[in-house]
């Protein structure tokens, strides 16, 4: 369904170029779950970016449903069913929450299809369909409202970038729930436990390259030794 085909991404620094990812090879299978994760600067976040097109890859080739789509923009892949959740939410000032809904499944939704959107996030429609989309709303609500968008969408592909930050007050249990109602290829960057457990592949970044692709089991031993070279002051 989506293929990543030698993609690197590399940028200039000084007189010198870094390589941000290597060489990139995945495929991403119909209606299953993947989890990138890694170390902090191993290029979960601009892997995803490069999926959606928010940032070009320097080699390579990135096929969707057989069509390469490697030079085409946002806009163009969001409407081949490609959608993307930022890390930190984006606000859309002006519009309301059920505005947002309405445009992200492209329909006027009556108030029980927003609801059940809304409620699937941890939020009262009542409380939330009229509420404006500035910043009197949380963090938290708008990484929810988010989501809901999201679920609205129903897109063939669902990318999230550390979907879990800003949710402390809500459930993982919860937010896991999201994920597997989904019924889309989703692709998630993630460190966390309970997100890594409803994985039906994982996939572990380090210095740019894929270290390891497996089920939470085989690559959980990786990130354990990960964390004890830390601990021990390892790796600088």
């Amino acid at each position: 369904m989506l293929k990543l085909e030698n993609v690197s991404y590399l940028v200039s620094e000084k007189d010198n170029d870094k390589d941000i990812l290597k060489n990139i090879n995945l495929d991403f299978l119909k209606g299953k779950i993947y989890v990138i994760t890694g170390p902090n600067g191993s290029g979960k976040s601009t892997l995803v970016k490069l999926i959606m097109g928010i940032l070009s890859p320097t080699e390579g080739k990135i096929v969707f449903n057989d069509k390469d789509i490697t030079n085409l923009k946002i806009n163009e892949r969001a409407g081949l069913g490609i959608a993307y959740a930022f890390q930190q939410p984006v606000t859309f000032k002006g519009l309301k929450v059920k505005d947002l809904l309405n445009i992200a499944s492209n329909k006027e939704n009556d108030f029980n299809t927003l609801c059940d959107y809304l409620s699937k996030v941890g939020l009262c429609a009542k409380g939330y369909i009229n509420r404006p989309l500035d910043d009197k709303l949380s963090g938290g609500e708008l990484k929810r409202i988010e989501l809901a968008m999201v679920l609205a969408r129903n897109a063939l592909v669902n990318i999230f970038d550390e979907p879990e930050a800003g949710i402390d007050l809500w459930s993982f249990e919860n937010l896991t729930k999201v994920f597997k109602e989904l019924k889309s290829t989703t692709i998630i960057v993630s460190h966390q436990t309970k997100i890594l457990e409803i994985a039906d592949t994982v996939i572990l970044l380090k210095e740019g390259k894929v270290e390891k692709i497996g089920s939470n089991s085989e690559v959980k031993p990786l990130l354990h030794l990960e964390m004890c070279g830390k601990l021990r002051g390892e790796n600088g």
